[in-house]
């Protein structure tokens, strides 16, 4: 098997595979495949969606939520969820009782 230096999208390190010339079979090396994995899922930000607050009535706001957000978070009309604020910049909301 021939050892080859081979460069994986989104990773910053090249990673080793063991390639066979004859029947194309090939394997990455664990501890560079790892790396550059490891790499990758620093890269992965968090969803970030520009929303706009809403008017609801008197002095209340609200915001809608996108469709694709409450389907990955299985929400449904109704539903209870926990809100906090943490600073003057970041506003949490758990899904769970936390």
């Amino acid at each position: 098997m021939k050892e080859v230096k081979v460069k994986i999208q989104d990773a910053h390190s090249p990673v080793t595979s063991y390639q066979c010339g004859k029947c194309g079979y090939f394997d990455f090396e664990e501890k560079s495949i790892n790396r550059a994995i490891g790499e990758i899922k620093a890269k992965e930000a968090p969803l970030k969606i520009k929303q706009k607050i809403i008017k609801l009535s008197h002095d209340r706001l609200g915001m809608y939520i996108n469709r694709d957000v409450a389907r990955s978070l299985n929400l449904k009309g109704g539903e209870e969820v926990y809100v906090s604020v943490p600073d003057k910049n970041h506003l949490v909301v758990n899904v769970a009782n936390p």
